[in-house]
């Protein structure tokens, strides 16, 4: 149930300012950042004019252009998109082979790797031909067996554009050595059947790729709502604003849900219990998550201390999305988003782990997270119209192409949007104790450790994990308890202080071990990561080769010492306080 004073906020909620900005950018370039840099004036201008103050950082950011590309048989010349990040070449030839994509057609397929083939040894020194997107599992994993080029065949009339990177954000020295170092280019289907015959034919291809490259100054527009009983607590809602093209429905619609709800809060701060971070993006689409990464690199201290949950908006309000399917949700965090949804848009909603992707740059670190995509069309909706899986604008296939424009919002569909954030929001911030349930996360441990033993046999035991499992339950079953009995007691309480915290510290630990592998502060590649990474290789094991089985089982038990010495530490920090 809703809060009185959330109730209020949304009674004042209009998409007046949200579609004119919307308007403004379907008709600006969003690539380039010189244009970026004049969307963040736009934006700036409007937080200015509606009263709220505005932070602009202007980090530098390494960024990859997309210009022209093609890829060229003899004299026959098939326009193509450069993926960012990839490498450019004025002209590279080599023979074409074929590849058939075995990959899952859905939207794993973006972030997944492509299984072994027969045909794997034939690749060395091959431009590869091969159905889907250029995503970068799948550059990876050719670029490793000695491919000299990529390309993705997209299934529509326009290819997609996108960045093949596995490097998240800005490189380090540790990330440097991934960058790809082979031209990536983007075909649509009809360009892919031609270029695939001739791949039959052992034809010699040529692909042309420009990109610009380099350190570019990359503006971030921050406003800050202050609570008014626990103002040094936050929670951050946060999307991108540059995009492809236009990029209309990706990601303009989250651009104006962001200055909505800047301007609702703004005006009703005085009823904000704790404050309310927004932030839009640069460097998103040409720098993966360049502008999200260097926030989370340069905030590391206060998100650490004071950040609540993290709520990314992308690609609200589009054409045709009735529904509130596969919304990204970690597990602590799925009551409390189906129950917002249930009360705004009278719907059940449906979610799933969220993918290594959409701006959570936040994993690391270790903060509860809700929404990536909201609301999409239903699948019998996309069947009808032969859509196929894309990654945003509500699962119109104009994202990433030309045709993201303003066709593609959708006013009535955005109202309702941005109540549903404005209200996760506000509840979250406004809630005597952060609406987490961690009991819930706990059973996804429960449930994946089970999967990986039933995998693993014999051959190793997940015993120790289970039983650090099971005292962690009870204590989070105590303090479930405890926060229940605390009512409408002011942020400021000391009980509600211990818990809040307590729950904060819950996610800086449990959120780690089960979305990455690198140590907090760091960033792990933008590839799919399977839920307690530490011990996926259990899943190995039933058809592991005899030498290969003693590196799974030297990797579990290490993986397995990460987990339990978690779990323990959890504990000892929840029994203090329940």
């Amino acid at each position: 149930m809703l809060r009185p004073e959330v109730t209020s906020a949304l009674q004042a909620v209009s998409t007046d300012h949200a579609w004119s900005l919307i308007e403004r950018f379907a008709g600006l370039k969003r690539e380039h950042p010189r244009d970026v840099a004049v969307a963040a004036a736009d934006i700036v201008s409007r937080l200015e004019r509606l009263g709220v103050p505005v932070t602009v950082h202007e980090p530098e950011l390494f960024l990859s252009l997309p210009g022209q590309a093609s890829v060229e048989l003899g004299s026959r010349h098939f326009p193509a998109k450069p993926m960012a990040m990839s490498r450019p070449t004025g002209g590279l030839s080599a023979p074409l082979l074929y590849l058939p994509n075995r990959q899952d057609p859905s939207i794993e397929e973006f972030f997944s790797r492509p299984g072994g083939s027969e045909l794997d040894p034939l690749i060395r020194g091959r431009i590869v031909v091969t159905e889907g997107f250029g995503m970068p599992g799948k550059v990876a994993h050719f670029e490793a067996l000695g491919a000299v080029g990529l390309v993705a065949v997209n299934p529509g009339q326009r290819p997609h554009w996108g960045i093949c990177t596995t490097v998240w954000g800005t490189p380090d020295l540790y990330d440097l050595p991934r960058k790809p170092t082979i031209p990536v280019v983007a075909v649509n289907a009809e360009s892919g059947r031609a270029l695939i015959e001739a791949a039959g034919r052992g034809e010699v291809g040529t692909i042309r790729a420009a990109l610009e490259e380099g350190w570019y100054r990359s503006p971030i527009p921050v406003v800050k709502v202050p609570g008014i009983e626990e103002p040094d607590r936050f929670v951050l809602l946060h999307g991108h604003y540059d995009a492809w093209d236009v990029g209309v429905g990706d990601n303009a619609v989250g651009d104006g849900t962001l200055l909505e709800i800047a301007r609702v809060l703004w005006h009703h701060r005085s009823s904000l219990r704790r404050s309310v971070w927004i932030a839009w993006w640069p460097g998103h689409s040409t720098g993966r998550y360049a502008g999200s990464t260097w926030f989370a690199d340069h905030y590391a201290h206060e998100l650490d201390q004071g950040c609540i949950a993290q709520v990314n908006c992308d690609s609200p309000g589009c054409r045709w999305a009735t529904e509130y399917l596969d919304v990204a949700w970690m597990p602590e965090t799925e009551a409390f988003c189906q129950g917002v949804i249930r009360e705004l848009a009278g719907k059940e909603a449906k979610g799933e782990r969220p993918y290594q992707a959409g701006d959570y740059s936040f994993n690391n670190i270790g903060i509860s997270s809700y929404f990536m995509l909201l609301s999409t069309m239903s699948p019998e909706d996309r069947a009808a119209k032969g859509y196929y899986a894309v990654g945003g604008c509500g699962a119109n296939i104009a994202w990433h192409t030309e045709d993201d424009t303003m066709e593609i919002a959708d006013r009535t569909i955005l109202d309702l949007d941005i109540r549903i954030y404005l209200a996760a929001v506000m509840q979250t911030a406004n809630a005597t104790v952060a609406p987490f349930d961690f009991s819930r996360t706990l059973a996804d441990f429960r449930a994946t450790l089970d999967r990986y033993q039933h995998a693993a046999g014999i051959h190793f035991s997940l015993e120790a994990s289970r039983g650090a499992l099971e005292r962690l339950e009870g204590a989070v079953g105590r303090l479930n308890h405890l926060a229940r009995t605390l009512g409408e007691r002011p942020a400021t309480d000391a009980t509600v202080r211990r818990v809040n915290a307590a729950l904060r510290r819950l996610a800086r630990l449990l959120v780690p071990v089960n979305f990455t592998t690198r140590p907090r502060f760091w960033h792990d590649e933008a590839e799919q990561i399977p839920p307690l990474p530490d011990l996926a290789p259990a899943l190995e094991l039933p058809s592991a080769r005899p030498e290969r089985r003693g590196f799974i089982l030297t990797h579990l038990v290490r993986g397995q010492n990460r987990l339990v010495a978690t779990l323990r530490e959890a504990t000892e920090l929840v029994e203090a306080v329940a």
